[in-house]
């Protein structure tokens, strides 16, 4: 009888822990931020948002996505928060009305990476459309992302400018991965191919094997990054007063710090501007 009771006791306190971490769990203060792979894979979020939650509680659970699928996110109120890097899609995101707020938060610039031994001869060069050209011309593997992401609807803009149709020319020398920047990148390097990456992404990428960035510098490779509150009209579940104290903190003085402090190995990866739009 005595061993029953002690059974049951022990099964009681199992149960009251179980029911106390659950009730914890769901007392957690958070919000969902829907962002980019390179805000994510570079590990700028990893760097700054333990900040944030150790001054407001809030944790933040980000959903790394391409910005096409972020902003899609948004749109069915799967997140509290976009930050993505397509200006013109989150433009007209919240001109449909399903965000509100958009802030510039920062920027950093797209290269062309490709094999050290530069086969085309693009090296150096700070033309991207025209490099993009040659690269066409001499049928050279080129990985895209193909994910719908900020990255790739800007490579896409790019190739639409030299006057190369890629649609006809996937599956041969272009090929799309349907992934993410680490993922392309991971696969660039392993076909000594070229490919278009953030700069964020790239310098925290360590498996570059024979890569080396070809093109860089011009003003069309200019990447701005925006944050977005989901509209908590259309959809009332969005933790409003949360979002907006993490779209506040990012564009605060000490948020656009934080973000000039990320660095990896002393190179600085995105340069916030809030103030200067």
């Amino acid at each position: 009888m005595l061993r029953l009771t002690a059974f049951f006791a022990v099964a009681l306190l199992a149960a009251a822990i179980a029911l106390g971490a659950a009730l914890a769990f769901a007392g957690t203060r958070f919000i969902v931020l829907a962002s980019t792979t390179s805000t994510d894979n570079s590990g700028l979020f990893k760097h700054i948002l333990p900040l944030f939650t150790a001054q407001t509680g809030i944790e933040v659970r980000v959903v790394a996505r391409g910005t096409g699928q972020a902003l899609q996110m948004g749109r069915d109120g799967d997140a509290d928060v976009l930050l993505v890097h397509d200006t013109a899609a989150e433009l007209k995101f919240v001109d449909e009305g399903y965000g509100v707020e958009r802030r510039p938060v920062m920027y950093n610039d797209f290269i062309i990476v490709g094999p050290n031994d530069d086969p085309v001869a693009i090296a150096g060069s700070h033309d991207v459309v025209a490099a993009l050209k040659q690269i066409a011309n001499a049928r050279a593997t080129f990985i895209s992302r193909g994910d719908d992401s900020g990255t790739n609807r800007a490579e896409r803009r790019f190739w639409d400018s030299a006057g190369v149709d890629v649609d006809t020319a996937s599956g041969t020398w272009y090929l799309e991965a349907g992934a993410g920047m680490g993922t392309t990148l991971n696969v660039a390097a392993a076909e000594n191919s070229h490919t278009m990456s953030d700069r964020g992404t790239w310098l925290g990428f360590e498996n570059r094997r024979d890569l080396a960035i070809l093109v860089e510098g011009d003003l069309l490779l200019f990447n701005q990054y925006g944050v977005i509150l989901i509209d908590p009209v259309r959809h009332p579940h969005v933790k409003k007063a949360d979002g907006r104290a993490l779209i506040a903190w990012l564009t605060s003085p000490e948020g656009q710090q934080e973000i000039t402090s990320f660095r990896i190995g002393g190179e600085q990866l995105f340069f916030p501007n809030y103030d200067a739009q």
